[in-house]
């Protein structure tokens, strides 16, 4: 299981979702360009002392995320996209252990070409006169999820 980041725009959501890729052991990919500048100041706020303990790898494009995922096909599985513009609960899904779980941009999701690509589109059913949730908890409500699921927390 990983956590993807698609062009995150607020360094507390990526700094508290590294935090909570090093307390679960589930590494993150960050798709740049970020909406910030990513460095340690920008992240230690969130992310605190976890840091050290986060596994991440940044990638400088969607395109070169893409392509690190085609040449390391045990660790990248399918892509499920978390989307308002999605029909299926995420409590409807059966997750793999090596899904990849997209989070879009904070102010404007992911384009259509990434809608078109991922393997899935998930929503997180809510009051229908809400927007959207924070992302880093939409992160944190699908990952515990899919953690049960594939009975993947650590041991």
């Amino acid at each position: 299981m990983r956590l993807a980041l698609f062009q995150p725009d607020i360094p507390q959501n990526t700094g508290t979702l590294l935090r909570l890729g090093a307390c679960l052991d589930l590494p993150i990919d960050i798709i740049e360009p970020c909406g910030f500048i990513f460095n340690e100041k920008a992240m230690k706020r969130a992310g605190m002392d976890y840091l050290n303990l986060a596994s991440y790898r940044r990638h400088n494009s969607w395109q070169d995320f893409l392509e690190y995922r085609q040449n390391n096909p045990k660790e990248y599985g399918r892509l499920v996209l978390m989307t308002t513009k999605a029909s299926i609960p995420y409590t409807n899904f059966k997750f793999e252990p090596n899904d990849i779980i997209l989070m879009g941009r904070e102010s404007a999701g992911v384009p259509e070409s990434v809608h078109q690509m991922v393997d899935a589109r998930l929503i997180i059913p809510m009051n229908q006169n809400a927007r959207s949730i924070n992302v880093a908890v939409s992160a944190v409500m699908v990952i515990g999820e899919a953690l049960r699921q594939t009975d993947n927390f650590p041991k």
